[in-house]
């Protein structure tokens, strides 16, 4: 980011602390230990100066910001990165998805969304495969939770929005097998599964791409990056969410230059590799 941009970004978010605050500019500038003629020149289109470190410090500190926020080194103004509980469905919620995890797909409309899944992509996922894989749901939530899921990629073939997945191969071929979690689950399932996979993979391309890679050269935890504004690591019973630029930027370019360049199943080979697993299911 050029100076004048940086010094841009900090004028804007200044002026709307001043806003938040309810202050006059002279009571602002007093709080932050500053004169109104520093304010003043802060403010000022022609400036690209920016106030000392511990003159940015403290604007943070007394109005509750981020320092990175008030550079437009992040999107979000709070102090720390979010952590939120883990989507869940609980037997009386009247949503079966976390309005939070919804809002921040909706958010990035018209942005890239990458996606690492824990298991297999939740858009594609059937109710029975849901309810076998939390175990807890019945089968009108798991149904629901499944309608919600491909209600996103639907949504994004009709406003340009992009998803790519990248999950390892070993995932489907332990999927197709019953390995692993997917123990029990019965072989009419796994193999209905797999169909649903490969035709909604093959309907809803280019906007919906997944990826497979090797897991044996490659490994990842499960993460989503909402385009620019918000990155999610999946850590079992919450997410750790990240709006510094730098953490978005770092986790797009694992995704791509990790991931997908070394990708072994390319998203116009997914829907057939997925059927060629069908004899597999046992």
């Amino acid at each position: 980011m050029h100076k004048r941009d940086t010094s841009d970004i900090f004028r804007q978010r200044l002026l709307a602390l001043i806003e938040r605050s309810g202050l006059s500019r002279s009571q602002f500038a007093s709080r932050a230990g500053l004169d109104r003629s520093t304010l003043s020149q802060l403010l000022s289109d022609v400036n690209v100066r920016l106030p000392r470190t511990e003159t940015i410090a403290r604007i943070a500190a007394r109005h509750t910001v981020s320092i990175d926020w008030l550079l437009g080194l992040s999107q979000q103004d709070q102090v720390a990165a979010d952590i939120v509980s883990q989507m869940a469905i609980e037997p009386d919620a009247g949503s079966p998805a976390d309005e939070r995890l919804l809002s921040w797909h909706e958010e990035a409309r018209g942005f890239k969304v990458r996606y690492v899944p824990a298991t297999l992509p939740d858009q594609v996922k059937t109710e029975a495969v849901i309810a076998h894989e939390t175990g807890r749901l019945d089968e009108t939530a798991a149904k629901a939770w499944a309608g919600i899921a491909r209600a996103r990629i639907i949504h994004a073939k009709r406003t340009e929005h992009e998803i790519e997945v990248c999950s390892p191969l070993q995932g489907l071929e332990g999927f197709a097998r019953g390995e692993g979690i997917w123990r029990g689950l019965a072989a009419g399932e796994r193999l209905a599964q797999l169909e649903q996979a490969a035709r909604l993979v093959d309907d809803l391309y280019p906007a919906y791409r997944w990826f497979l890679f090797d897991n044996r050269e490659r490994f990842s935890v499960p993460y989503t990056v909402f385009g620019p504004l918000r990155a999610a690591l999946y850590v079992g019973d919450m997410y750790f969410v990240f709006t510094s630029t730098e953490h978005i930027r770092e986790l797009s370019r694992h995704f791509d230059n990790n991931l997908i360049r070394n990708a072994r199943i390319q998203p116009n080979e997914a829907a057939d590799y997925i059927r060629a697993l069908m004899p597999e299911v046992r």
